[in-house]
């Protein structure tokens, strides 16, 4: 025997897996302000998790706030944030009905889509291509 205390391989592959995952949400920002807070400021900046700026593309919240009604622009929270399970390899989810309404109005979404238990899923490639988009304004978290 070597001494050391048998450990199960699925626990330390699962503790590992958390600690990258926390590493991965660093970046997410922790505190997500209004899109018409945003848009007020000279230079729209919020606090990540790790303490970092993240600076919002002040033409994307333009743009956004242009084509967004005034009570949403109140009410949108952002960055708007899908969610990656890695239970669910392909999709992602979204649980933010303000979000989902605003993503309609852009165009993002069909006007069809609707949520189920608080949740709406969608495939990883759209959410990419959504966040690609709105570079800054739109995350996704690692669960």
């Amino acid at each position: 025997m070597s001494g050391r205390i048998p450990v199960s391989d699925d626990s330390i592959l699962t503790r590992w897996m958390r600690i990258e995952v926390g590493k991965l949400n660093d970046g997410l920002v922790s505190e997500r302000k209004s899109l018409a807070q945003l848009l007020t400021e000279e230079r729209p900046v919020s606090r990540t998790k790790a303490g970092d700026e993240h600076v919002f593309d002040k033409d994307i919240l333009e743009e956004l706030g242009n084509k967004l009604p005034t009570d949403l622009q109140r009410n949108l929270k952002i960055p708007i944030i899908f969610f990656s399970d890695n239970r669910v390899p392909d999709s992602c989810y979204l649980n933010d009905p303000i979000a989902l309404e605003a993503l309609q109005i852009l165009g993002e979404m069909s006007k069809m889509r609707r949520m189920q238990q608080g949740k709406l899923w969608i495939g990883k490639s759209i959410a990419y291509t959504i966040m690609k988009k709105y570079l800054s304004v739109v995350q996704i978290a690692m669960m």
